[in-house]
């Protein structure tokens, strides 16, 4: 079973843990992983683009000139999808992007991710999150001392006033709860610090 260092706010160690070999050390499957990146991704689309049929348009659908004898193009209506200001043919409607991946991939797109990452040095496992307030300096500070910056993911089990409080206002840095854990938020960040009490519940809920 890999251990890790656990470590305080101020980047000493206090404390190892030990991590199941069934969620951070398992065979990484990038095959799984790339199909729920793309998956994620594809459910943040709005999908909320439109365009209007020629029921919707304005103008009237009265016949503009006679169909034989003028020398012009037989045209039925104003609203014609030929016509400036007309309709639009087969244009967007407004639709769902979303993919459905069984749990199971899910998981195991999880599970590869979480190993990927700390095989790559880039999790940490902080001891708590117990911050004297709620200002952004004073947790600017403690970034500094865990050396994470750019994109960095907090993962927190329990609330945490302060800790959201200080860090909502801070470029690059994203807190979610353990429930939230996602491989295309793992993968998409420079740095991972999770607390101590979020990688043990890793370690009971994915084994």
């Amino acid at each position: 079973m890999p251990k890790v260092d656990v470590v305080d706010l101020t980047n000493k160690k206090v404390d190892e843990l030990e991590l199941a070999d069934g969620v951070f050390a398992v065979e990484i499957n990038t095959a799984l992983i790339h199909q729920a990146v793309v998956a994620y991704q594809a459910a943040q689309r709005a999908g909320t683009h439109k365009t209007k049929s020629r029921s919707e348009v304005s103008g009237s659908g009265k016949k503009l000139w006679r169909q034989k004898g003028t020398g012009r193009a037989r045209i039925g209506s104003i609203r014609s999808t030929l016509w400036r200001s007309g309709a639009t043919t087969h244009g967007p409607k407004p639709r769902s992007y979303k993919q459905g991946l069984p749990r199971k991939m899910f998981l195991g797109a999880l599970r590869s991710a979480l190993t990927a990452q700390l095989n790559d040095g880039l999790l940490t496992v902080v001891k708590d999150f117990e911050l004297a307030d709620h200002k952004t300096q004073g947790f600017s500070g403690v970034l500094g001392a865990l050396g994470a910056d750019r994109k960095v993911l907090i993962v927190e089990n329990d609330d945490n006033l302060n800790l959201e409080r200080s860090s909502r206002n801070i470029a690059g840095v994203t807190l979610i709860g353990g429930y939230e854990l996602d491989p295309y938020l793992l993968l998409n960040s420079n740095r991972i610090l999770m607390s101590a009490a979020a990688a043990a519940k890793c370690n009971e809920v994915l084994a």
